[in-house]
């Protein structure tokens, strides 16, 4: 008798998943317009657009998104109306971005340098709307300007057989960003042009590794713009068993206490003076010594903790001598019920948890993220004709989180300043002008005068690189003063570092128009920026 037995069910291969395509950029939105700086009319165009990156690849793995603001001679108008002729080929041009990681490029672009910002009052904002102005501090006459959103920001994505993971790390981003600047360059007809690199905060550590990547790529810069430095991340993240960030905040503490009426001083400078010798002094000894430090230099400590930071010894001593930033901002003025800003001390907000340890609110970022993204917003869809397109993402804190810095665990974290010594070493000329904001409790300029410290010892190296100071946060053109400081200092960076580079402008100081300065025409013919 035969059994039974059950067919076998074939096997089924199941179909390859396809890989998507690559996207090819549409063309990008063109308009014109006009401002006024430093008295002169400026004309100029607009593109807003993508561009395909393939990280070595055939094939494009993302699209960034840039908006390039390029001065155009004012007897360039056309029969039609229109500009025509494009600026010199041997224009300055300066490629900016934001940093986080994870983080738009809006900050710079309609905070600093564009000739659009967002009109905000220094130390808050104010409800609803918030007004984009032309901006007079802007630095179009002086150079050509190319903001960068990243892939995963703005309007910035992968694309066909791309990933986040292909962008979201030290290494995957240098080499889009790179690859973005060296197309551009190509598309423009700008290798003759002076070039410049403008990072702030993560984006000084993109700087470093993309002024590398350029010169290994017969890319040389002429200078590096590094606002509110992040080189070497173990000055400024709180690791186990690592004095290093504590002292390095103090100085900044110290600052912060006296602008809120804690400490006593003279002058902002004598404040921060007097703090970097206790931090790198007595401080430093002290923590050094752990739990072999005796009580009577413990006790000196917590009182010279207590004079030079506002924040009570018995406060210190709870936090062992050690006070990370974020119970600084919420001891300072716990006795108002008061927070103070992490990117800018200035700022303050009522504390809703008092006795909640770790993180709290941040005002110095609160009060702009609203005004900042209306005006990025309205920049873009009204008047650069980038309508066609997904929400504009002003920080990715996914990508932050993620964010892959390509090092072993006994490499500890992150410190590009060996790749800006590189780059530095290999491209003799380029020079380096560091902006530090004396109340950024995020990237403390002491920190920024350390990691400078451990440059290199060539003297070239040295004397290539300015600093500047700034009475004012994270983001210190928040600060009119200071934006106007900036101008002037970004101004004479450009000059010495791009020998005869001229600005431009229409007419003589003067002529410009009564009233609004800012005009905008955009062409019939102008596309959308692709979806």
């Amino acid at each position: 008798m035969s059994e039974n037995k059950p067919t076998p069910a074939a096997e089924v291969t199941p179909p390859k998943a396809e890989t998507p395509k690559a996207e090819t950029p549409p063309p990008p939105a063109v308009t014109r317009h006009q401002t006024v700086l430093d008295g002169r009319v400026v004309h100029y165009r607009a593109e807003a657009g993508l561009t395909g990156v393939s990280l070595g690849g055939s094939e494009n793995k993302g699209l960034i998104f840039s908006v390039a603001y390029i001065a155009e001679p004012a007897e360039s108008k056309g029969k039609g109306g229109e500009a025509s002729a494009i600026a010199p080929h041997t224009r300055p041009v300066m490629f900016c971005f934001n940093g986080g990681p994870g983080s738009s490029s809006v900050w710079l672009q309609v905070g600093c340098l564009g000739p659009r910002r967002v009109d905000l009052p220094d130390g808050g904002s104010g409800p609803p709307p918030h007004r984009l102005v032309d901006n007079p501090e802007g630095l179009l006459d002086q150079t050509d300007l190319v903001f960068i959103d990243p892939v995963g920001t703005g309007f910035s994505r992968p694309t066909g057989a791309g990933t986040d993971a292909d962008f979201h790390g030290i290494e995957g981003d240098i080499a889009s960003v790179g690859e973005f600047i060296e197309r551009w360059l190509n598309t423009h007809g700008r290798w003759d042009s002076p070039r410049f690199l403008c990072g702030e905060s993560y984006g000084t550590t993109r700087s470093a590794g993309v002024a590398q990547w350029l010169g290994e790529h017969g890319i040389t810069c002429n200078g590096l713009v590094l606002i509110s430095l992040a080189l070497d991340a173990n000055t400024f993240l709180w690791n186990s068993g690592m004095e290093t960030a504590f002292v390095l905040h103090l100085p900044s503490y110290a600052v912060a206490g006296w602008h809120h009426g804690k400490v006593q001083g003279e002058s902002l400078e004598a404040v921060a003076e007097a703090a970097r010798d206790f931090a790198k002094g007595p401080y430093l000894a002290a923590l050094f010594a752990g739990n072999r430090i005796d009580a009577a230099q413990r006790a000196a400590v917590l009182s010279d903790l207590e004079r030079h930071t506002g924040v009570p010894a018995a406060l210190w001593d709870q936090h062992d001598l050690r006070m990370e930033q974020a119970d600084f901002c919420r001891h300072l003025l716990a006795a108002e019920g008061k927070v103070v800003g992490r990117f800018d001390a200035r700022y303050t907000a009522e504390n809703a948890a008092p006795a909640r340890s770790g993180e709290c609110p941040d005002p110095s970022y609160d009060e702009v993220v609203g005004p900042f993204a209306a005006g990025q917003n309205t920049l873009l869809r009204r008047e650069l004709g980038a309508t066609d397109l997904p929400p504009y993402t002003l920080i990715n804190i996914k990508a932050n989180e993620g964010w892959v810095h390509d090092r072993k665990w006994w490499e500890g974290a992150f410190n590009l300043t060996d790749r800006l010594r590189t780059a530095m070493l290999a491209q003799p000329h380029l020079q380096v002008l560091v902006a530090n904001g004396w109340y950024d409790l995020a990237t403390p300029f002491f920190a920024t005068e350390y990691t400078l410290d451990h440059l290199g010892r060539a003297p070239s190296l040295r004397a290539r690189v300015q600093q500047a100071w700034y009475p004012s946060g994270h983001m210190m053109y928040l600060h009119p003063p200071s934006r106007r400081q900036i101008r002037t200092d970004l101004s004479a960076f450009i000059a010495r570092s791009a020998p005869g580079s001229e600005p431009v402008g229409g007419g003589r100081k003067g002529d410009a128009p009564k009233g609004a300065t800012h005009k905008s025409e955009a062409p019939k013919a102008a596309r959308k920026a692709g979806k």
